[in-house]
C-alpha cells in the first residue's frame, strides 16, 4: 500500500484535490486516549459506519495539518486538546470508494497519524456523526472490522 501510494502521489501534482477522478490523498488520525487502551471512533452519518476521524484534503498539501482540523471538527474538540504523537506517518491505507449519486467510482489513499486526547474531557462530535465515543481496542473490531484498523490497534499494543 505504502508504495502504491508512492506512486500514485509521484504521478499525480494535484493528487490532494478531491476532484481527481482516479483516487485522492485524504488524512485521518488514528486518536487514543494517553493511556492507549482506548480508541475514538464516530459513527458516520453518511456512510452509515464507524470510523476513525478523518476526510478529504482539498488541496492542501499539509497531510498533519488536515489530520488535526479534521480531528478537530469531527470531535468537537479545541485544537489544543489534541495532540500529535509523531509527525512520523503512523499508518496508509488504499480503499475504493463505490459510485454514489455525488461520486464516480474512485480510491481514497489515507495517510494515517497517531494522536492523543485526553479521554476525560467531554467529546461533543459534530453533526457528520450519529455518535462519537471511546472504544476500547479489544471491541473495535466489533464496530468495524475493516483490516485496516485491525492493523492499527495492532500498532496501538506495541507501543
Amino acid at each position: 500500500m505504502v508504495a502504491h501510494s508512492c506512486r500514485f502521489i509521484a504521478q499525480h501534482e494535484n493528487c490532494f484535490d478531491r476532484g481527481l477522478a482516479p483516487g485522492h490523498v485524504t488524512g485521518s488520525a488514528w486518536v487514543v486516549n494517553p493511556s492507549h487502551t482506548h480508541a475514538l471512533m464516530m459513527h458516520h452519518r453518511k456512510l452509515d459506519r464507524w470510523f476513525q476521524p478523518g476526510g478529504h484534503a482539498d488541496g492542501d498539501h499539509d497531510i498533519i495539518r488536515v489530520v488535526l482540523k479534521e480531528t478537530s471538527e469531527e470531535s468537537g474538540v479545541d485544537l489544543e486538546n489534541i495532540r500529535l504523537v509523531s509527525d512520523k506517518i503512523f499508518d496508509v491505507d488504499v480503499h475504493t470508494i463505490h459510485p454514489s449519486t455525488h461520486d464516480d467510482r474512485h480510491e481514497h489513499f489515507d495517510i494515517r497519524f497517531l494522536l492523543e486526547i485526553d479521554d476525560s474531557i467531554p467529546i461533543p462530535g459534530n453533526d457528520e456523526s450519529h455518535q462519537i465515543g471511546w472504544i476500547p481496542l479489544e471491541q473495535v473490531s466489533h464496530f468495524n472490522h475493516a483490516r485496516s484498523l485491525h492493523r492499527m490497534v495492532q500498532k496501538t499494543r506495541r507501543l
